[in-house]
Order: C-alpha cells, then sequence, then structure tokens
C-alpha cells in the first residue's frame, strides 16, 4: 500500500511539474493539478486519472492551437494560455467529489457521475477553444442572436460537434469499470453533452451578470453534467 501511494506521488508529481514547465499551468495550478490528480487516482484508481490526463493533454492542445489567431479575435485564453489552480479546481474538483461517494459506495451510479463531470470539463474545452476557430457566426444560446467568437454562452455547430466527441472520448474511459457498458457510454457521453450545453447557458446569464467567474462556471457545469450522467445511468439501469 505505502509502495503503491509512493508511486502514485512520483507520478502525479511528476506530471505537475511537466505541466509546469510546459507552460500548460503555473507552479500553483502545477501544485494543484498533483493534489487533484493524487485524490483521483487514490479514489478511483487508474481509468479516471487516464481520463483527467487525457484531458490535460488535450486541452492544452487545443489551447495551443492558432493560439494568435485566436488572439487576434480577442477569444484566446488569458495569460497566454497559462492556467492557475482556479481553472484546475473548476474543472476537477466536482469528480473528486463523485470519486469520494463512488470511492465508499462501489456503485456504478457514481462512476457515471464521475467520468460525466469529467466528460463535461473536456467537451467543453474542446468546443470553447476550437469552437473559436472553426466555428461560423456563432449565436448566443440564451437568443440565438449571432455573437462575437470567444462570447461567454455562445454556441456553433462546430463548437457542439466538437463538445460531443470531447464527451465521448471520455466516456471510452469509462467502459472498463461496469458491467452496463452501453449504459455508460451512453450516460457520460450525454451528461457531458448536456453538461457543457449547461456550461453556456450559465456563462451567459450568471457569468454575465457577474454572478460566477469562469472558474465556478466550470465546477457548477461539470457538477451538473455528472448528476446529469448519474441521472441517466440509473434510469436506463
Amino acid at each position: 500500500m505505502l509502495e503503491r501511494a509512493a508511486v502514485d506521488i512520483v507520478v502525479v508529481a511528476g506530471l505537475g511539474f511537466g505541466s509546469y514547465r510546459f507552460k500548460a499551468l503555473d507552479a500553483k495550478g502545477a501544485l494543484a493539478a498533483a493534489l487533484l490528480g493524487l485524490s483521483v487516482i487514490e479514489l478511483g484508481g487508474a481509468y479516471p486519472f487516464a481520463a483527467l490526463l487525457t484531458f490535460v493533454v488535450l486541452g492544452v492542445l487545443a489551447t495551443k492551437y492558432k493560439f494568435k489567431e485566436k488572439a487576434k479575435l480577442g477569444a484566446a485564453q488569458s495569460r497566454n494560455g497559462i492556467r492557475s489552480w482556479g481553472n484546475v479546481l473548476g474543472n476537477g474538483l466536482a469528480a473528486v467529489i463523485f470519486l469520494t461517494f463512488e470511492y465508499f459506495s462501489n456503485m456504478d451510479v457514481f462512476w457515471a457521475a464521475s467520468f460525466a463531470a469529467i466528460a463535461t470539463a473536456n467537451g467543453d474545452t474542446l468546443a470553447s477553444e476550437l469552437g473559436k476557430i472553426f466555428g461560423k457566426s456563432p449565436k448566443l444560446i440564451t437568443t440565438l442572436k449571432p455573437v462575437k467568437p470567444g462570447t461567454n454562452g455562445a454556441v456553433s455547430w462546430a463548437g457542439e460537434l466538437f463538445a460531443f466527441a470531447g464527451a465521448l472520448i471520455m466516456a471510452l474511459f469509462a467502459l472498463p469499470v461496469t458491467s452496463e457498458k452501453v449504459i455508460m457510454l451512453l450516460a457520460v457521453t450525454l451528461g457531458g453533452f448536456i453538461g457543457v450545453n449547461l456550461d453556456s447557458l450559465i456563462g451567459a446569464t450568471l457569468e454575465k451578470e457577474g454572478i460566477t467567474n469562469n472558474n465556478s462556471t466550470n465546477f457548477l457545469a461539470s457538477l451538473f453534467g455528472g448528476f446529469v450522467g448519474a441521472g441517466l445511468f440509473y434510469l436506463l439501469a
């Protein structure tokens, strides 16, 4: 047990340092990512940790993709794409909460919630970063009126496709943890996809009014996405 914990600490510490060296996270962000990653791997094991790691890699690549073009549009991630501890918790804390419930209950419904939360974060990042480039004529989710790329609550067909693909990728990591594979695939994918659109809805309403910021919007969306995934799994199973 102690040897496994030591190995886990070394792995997440190395990944945290790597994310700092590659300028994906600042120092506080790297520390938060290491602690969150350690929590995920200790509570849920290899599969949710692999999902979270894949989310980080895809998020970095999507953020860096045509960054200068996004900057010209005024829609690039702030601080040259370097994220901090608030971004880490906003995208990963909900998954840790659900994994804690799964750890003590051993219920598949909390697996669905955990992976749907990560699916929401991954889908939202891909939809946001790549939708700004490939999405044409984005519209505000609440009114469907045209808005500028990067506007809180803006959606596009390309962004929706990236959101679905991002959620589906995370759902694949959930298949080994359950015997209800088809149901888990549907619950996590749809939970994540719905969670992404809830993120847009929160962005167009609460965040626009200054009630939430980007990090708290991400947390609420991933939390709600997890609840949706759990609810779908419960109903279908």
